[in-house]
This record gives C-alpha cells, structure tokens and sequence, in this order.
C-alpha cells in the first residue's frame, strides 16, 4: 500500500492589504492536516494526520492571528503535488492553475481548450477584509484528496 507522510501546510503566505499610509497588518499563521475517516459506528470524523494513503481526503484548516497593524491581508497557500484540490469550506477562495500568477474561480479558469479541473490547481488563497480581520483571529479550512 502507497504511504505518504503530508507535512502540514508548508509554503503558506501571508500579504497586507494596507493603503500605503497605514502599518500593513502583522498576521501569525498555524496551521493542521486532518485526515477524513468514515466508520460504521461514528460516521465521518477528523484525525490528526500522520500517514496518509491513495484516495484519502484531507481537511487543512489555517488560524490567523492579527497581531497588530491595519487593514486586510491575503493568505496564499501553494498544494503539495501528493494532494489535488477539492474546496474550501466558505467558498470566497480564489484558485491558481499556473503556480500562482494568476488566480479566479475554478470554473472560470481554463487550461488549453477545456475548464480547469480540481486536479490543476497548484495554489488556493483568500482575501481577508479589514473588517474580518479586525475580529483579531478566524479559521481558513479546505479539503483535499491524496493522489
């Protein structure tokens, strides 16, 4: 059986947003893989991830802390090639296909001549608004499927 160990979200972001005249935001991330495991007994429940095998659907879920500063920020997260996309769990993210040059939603993203799939994208990110981020903490969550 295929084993692969995930490291737990290495490679995320983080960009304020600020107008010029104010301190961008100073924003700390943490971040945890879950893996999705459906018993007869307890139905669908998360487990800390550790080994992780083909077809498995992995939850990341990113906590921000604002630390200080004014306005909103950007959270980028690059996928790890073991894994393809799936969603997110408010759906306000935008999607990369091209290692994050460019971004939008999955279905108005094309590779060649057809609709960009889950399996293309290589980035997820998310606009904090000042106001969320004013809040002082919150929780970014989506899944992904092993390959």
């Amino acid at each position: 059986m295929n084993r692969t160990v995930l490291a737990a979200l290495a490679g995320i972001t983080c960009a304020g947003s600020a107008a010029p005249a104010l301190a961008a935001p100073a924003v700390a991330l943490d971040s945890a893989v879950f893996v999705e495991r459906v018993t007869p007994k307890a139905g669908r429940m998360l487990e800390p991830a550790s080994e992780l095998n083909r077809g498995d659907r992995v939850v990341y879920v990113v906590r921000w802390y604002k630390m200080g500063g004014d306005g909103g920020f950007v959270v980028t997260n690059p996928l790890p090639r073991s894994v393809y996309y799936q969603g997110s769990a408010n759906g306000d993210e935008q999607v990369s296909i091209d290692g994050g040059r460019t971004w939008g939603k999955l279905n108005a993203l094309r590779v060649g001549d057809r609709i960009a799939t889950p399996e293309d994208v290589t980035h997820v990110r998310w606009q904090v608004d000042p106001r969320t981020a004013s809040r002082g903490q919150g929780r970014i969550a989506y899944s992904a499927i092993v390959r």
